[in-house]
């Protein structure tokens, strides 16, 4: 009679521990779910701020480009006209606008 009182009193703490530390694992798979979910949405908001990013560069390639484009389109306009004078500033216009061009893409970048 001993024995089965301390043999059933065994087996429910068994029982018992085993069924903590399901509990235990159970909360701990809660948890890690949660925090996936949390990380998720985070980069869910942080692509908004990258699409936001994009657009202000693309803003500024726009600008840059057209920039570049219109002082080659001068030196090229002043070269054909047989100007050395206005070829010369014409090109000086165009290597500052390029030079200008690269620094603020090294800000950017950086």
């Amino acid at each position: 009679m001993v024995w089965m009182v301390l043999a059933l009193v065994v087996v429910g703490g068994v029982a018992l521990v085993i069924f903590n530390r399901l509990v235990r694992l159970r909360n701990r798979a809660a948890g890690s779910w949660s925090d996936i979910d949390v990380q998720l949405k985070r980069r869910h908001d942080l692509v908004g701020n990258l699409v936001e990013a994009v657009k202000g560069y693309a803003h500024h390639e726009r600008q840059v480009l057209e920039k570049v484009t219109a002082a080659r389109s001068s030196a090229e306009g002043a070269r054909a006209a047989g100007h050395p004078g206005a070829a010369g500033a014409a090109e000086a216009t165009l290597s500052g606008e390029m030079e200008s061009s690269s620094r603020s893409r090294r800000r950017i970048l950086t």
